[in-house]
């Protein structure tokens, strides 16, 4: 009985000296793997911080009048342009403000009307992509910062073995490369979050693109009716 009690202590022991503590991995990984880990979380924090920040902005643009081209329409029809342009400030979507683009062009060649039109299309673009950007570089570069502290861990770990002559342990040998391998573990957590960020903004930001394009081609056409 005393003998099983004995075996049964050390197994528990051996069983708490192998559990992670990612912790203890990082403040076992020296000052170049607390830095590594230290950029990584600041960088995760600026991705999510545009992530929210875009998709709310995003998000709040998406929510428009269905009824909206009908009364642009016939407010145009009956020759009622400031009213037209007040219902497109009202709106206060990027369609309605390529809407009223046109609307402030009437009387023009048609040509210079899309022209006006476009040239309001790719600044709202430029307004929906912003900083969006910077997801896509995180999303590459965080997992190449995790790599490259876990290069800088193993050339620490192999600069050991040769400053002790070969005899290192190799119990503190296979520590030190575990814990340089939790900077490319942090990076590739990061770098998927990041990209997960950007696909999912492109994708919403291609929804609010296809609205402002069939808006406009609808009201161009509305030009082109008949009088």
């Amino acid at each position: 009985m005393a003998l099983f009690q004995q075996v049964t202590e050390n197994l528990d022991e051996e069983q708490v000296e192998k559990t992670l503590s990612i912790f203890q991995l990082i403040k076992d990984g020296g000052i170049g793997g607390q830095i590594i880990i230290g950029i990584l979380v600041l960088l995760l924090a600026i991705a999510l911080y545009i992530y929210f920040e875009r998709f709310l902005a995003i998000k709040s643009v998406t929510k428009t009048d269905a009824n909206f081209m009908n009364q642009i329409k016939d407010h145009v029809s009956n020759g009622r342009l400031d009213s037209a342009k007040a219902l497109c400030i009202q709106e206060n979507s990027p369609g309605a403000r390529l809407i009223e683009k046109g609307i402030s062009r009437i009387g023009k060649p048609l040509e210079d009307i899309n022209t006006a039109i476009e040239n309001a299309g790719n600044l709202e673009v430029y307004k929906l992509e912003k900083n969006v950007s910077v997801l896509a570089t995180i999303a590459g570069a965080a997992p190449m910062i995790g790599f490259l502290g876990t290069v800088i861990g193993m050339i620490l770990a192999f600069h050991e073995m040769a400053s002790s002559g070969g005899q290192a342990e190799m119990g503190s040998l296979a520590s030190g490369i575990y814990t340089a391998m939790t900077t490319t573990v942090a990076g590739l957590i990061v770098g998927i979050i990041a990209y997960m960020a950007y696909n999912h903004l492109v994708v919403r930001t291609n929804k609010v693109v296809y609205q402002m394009e069939a808006k406009a081609v609808e009201f161009l056409d509305l030009l082109n009716e008949p009088i």
